[in-house]
Order: C-alpha cells, then structure tokens, then sequence
C-alpha cells in the first residue's frame, strides 16, 4: 500500500505537479464564473443598472470611501510587520507603506499578484538593501497576516451565521458551522504549535527559511487582517441596497468566500469571479441593483486606488531615472565649473624676503 501511495506520489510530481494543478484549478474557476456570470447577465436592464447607480446616496459613496482608505491603511502594516520580523528594521515605515500599497493594488489588479507584487516589492526594497529572499519572506508573511485574517473573521461568521454560506457552497447550515469551528480550531492549533516550541519557530529549510512571529506577536498579526477586512466588508455593507435587509455578519462571510474565490482564480482584479460569487450568494437582491453597488466598489476599491498606485510608480521611476540624474549631473558641472574658475584665478606670488 505504501509502494502505491509512493508511486501515486511520483508519477503525480512528474505528469501534473502542483504548479500546473493550480492554473488548471485557477482557469477552471475563471470559466466557471464567467459562464454563470453571463446567463447571470442575460435580461439585465442597463437603463436600471444606471437608476440604481444614482439611488446610491452620495453620502454612503463617502463613507465607502472613507472605509477604503482605512482599508489601505491598515494594509500598509502587512509588510511593516514582515519586515520588522525578519529583523530589517531599516526600512521606515513610509517605504513599508509605499511598497505594500503599490504591490497589492498593481499586482491584484494585473493578476499572478505573487509574481507582479513580488517584482514591484523588489523593486522598492533592493534600495535599502534587502536581496531577493528577504522579498519572498516579505510576501509569505503578508500572506499569512491576510489568511490568519481571513480566517479568523469567515471561522466566527460561518459559525454565527452558517446561514449565509449556503447559497454559495450549497452545504446545509450544521456543514457550514463546522467549517467555521474547523476555521478557529485550526487558528487555535497554530497558536499552541507556536507557543510549544522553546525557541520561535522556523519555516523552510538551506538557504531560505523563515523565522515565524511569537504567539503574542501573531495576535497582532491577526489583528492587523481583521480590521483590514472589517473595513472592505464594511464599505461594500454601506453600498449595498437597503432592501431587502441583510445583516453585516451575513454579508462579511460572503464577501470574505467571494473576494477567497477571487484570489484562488488569479483573474485580474479577479473580475468576473468575485462578482459572480456575490450574485450567486445573494440572490434576494434584484440584479440591477447588486450590480450597481459592485461597479461603485470596483470603482473605489480597485480603479482609484490602481490609477494611484500606477502614477506613484510612474512619478519615482521618473525622479529615479531621469530628475535624479540630471541633479547629479548638474551638480557635478556645477562643480567642476567652480573648481576650473578657482584654478583660473591668479595666485599672488610671494617676494622672498
């Protein structure tokens, strides 16, 4: 039976691997979500679309906003916290906040986020002296902040409200109540793991491994992916049409399940997939209307921030290559020219006495 499991084993790494499982599991979601959304689509009224836009209070729309910039903000402390626990403390938090910021909203929007995240972080950090390993430190840990997160939050959703998911993953309520159990009893399992050790633990092995967040620091680290998804949920709850009422429990766990499928796909600004999963777990609201609270949250949570992202990029990869140069340059002429009008100038000879 072991010979077995063992040959499944290898002819699995060699045939398939786990890289090519993931696009195939990524497309799979991609077609499936594209498929429903269009028989979704079908006999929509755009004219009511637009109707349902203006019927969004404007001073909602700024709440909203104001949700997003919260969101962002607490989002800059994903790599703030992973660089000062792999020990570069170097790095201040504005250029912390400039990479986070730039890497999630150009990579998300672009697609392949751990690919375009990481080169832009590379990008950024390799000024301040930190190679190629210490970004992908970086990432693993922005990455476990957002899943701890994630978790946590879907875990005591699933559990309050196993309700809510049931129009997504078609389980009955006692199912969705234990995935939530199962979400907090592994968070809890993580944090005994991490406290069993008498030394902090460590992930990965030769050249690349990872020192991982004491038990009381990993508390923060939850906290830091509660309240940035507090803030996402919340601005979506302020957009959405104030009939029929959901709750703001019910909608954090679908939009949590959403914006995970959305991830999985690697879609850019995982556009279709998220939209679709929001349509199929909320089905009491009219089309028209859903759609009109998803295009103003794509508006205000992946265009603005994605145009701010791209001209901050642009603006520093201009002062870098260009302005910063010329200043060298200019400073350095400035110089020679002073140097070669001291040498021009007539030296007083000095009489022997």
């Amino acid at each position: 039976m072991y010979g077995l499991l063992a040959a499944l084993k290898r002819g699995f790494k060699e045939k398939i691997g786990w890289k090519r499982l993931g696009i195939a599991a990524s497309l799979l979601i991609i077609a499936l979500a594209i498929t429903h959304l269009v028989r979704t689509l079908k006999g929509v009224d755009g004219a009511v679309v637009m109707v349902a836009l203006t019927d969004i209070s404007p001073y909602r729309i700024a709440l909203a906003a104001l949700c997003v910039v919260g969101a962002f903000c607490t989002l800059t402390f994903y790599d703030f916290f992973a660089l000062r626990t792999i020990g570069r403390n170097h790095v201040p938090y504005r250029i912390a906040a400039l990479s986070s910021f730039t890497s999630y909203t150009i990579g998300h929007n672009i697609g392949a986020t751990v690919f375009t995240g990481g080169a832009i972080r590379f990008r950024i950090y390799s000024d301040y002296g930190l190679t190629a390993i210490d970004v992908a430190k970086i990432c693993f840990l922005s990455g476990l902040t957002f899943w701890l997160g994630n978790l946590f939050v879907l875990g005591i959703g699933m559990t309050w409200h196993p309700w809510a998911a049931a129009s997504m993953d078609l389980l009955p309520d006692e199912m969705n109540r234990l995935i939530g159990i199962g979400c907090l009893a592994g968070i809890g399992a993580y944090f005994a793991w991490l406290k069993s050790g008498q030394k902090r633990r460590e992930l990965g092995q030769n050249g690349w491994k990872v020192v991982l967040p004491s038990a009381r620091l990993t508390l923060l680290q939850v906290l830091i992916g509660v309240v940035d998804l507090g803030f996402c949920a919340l601005a979506m709850y302020l957009l959405m049409p104030t009939e029929p009422y959901i709750d703001f429990v019910s909608l954090a766990v679908v939009f949590i399940m959403a914006t995970l499928l959305g991830f999985a796909s690697h879609a850019p600004g995982s556009i279709g997939v998220f939209d679709a999963a929001m349509l199929v777990a909320l089905p009491q609201f009219g089309k028209e209307q859903l759609l009109a609270t998803l295009v103003v949250f794509r508006i205000l949570y992946f265009l603005i921030p994605f145009a701010i992202s791209i001209s901050i990029m642009g603006l520093r990869e201009l002062w870098l290559n260009v302005v910063q140069p010329w200043q060298e340059r200019r400073r350095l002429s400035q110089s020679c020219s002073a140097a070669a009008a001291a040498a021009a100038i007539p030296q007083p000879v000095q009489r022997r006495k």
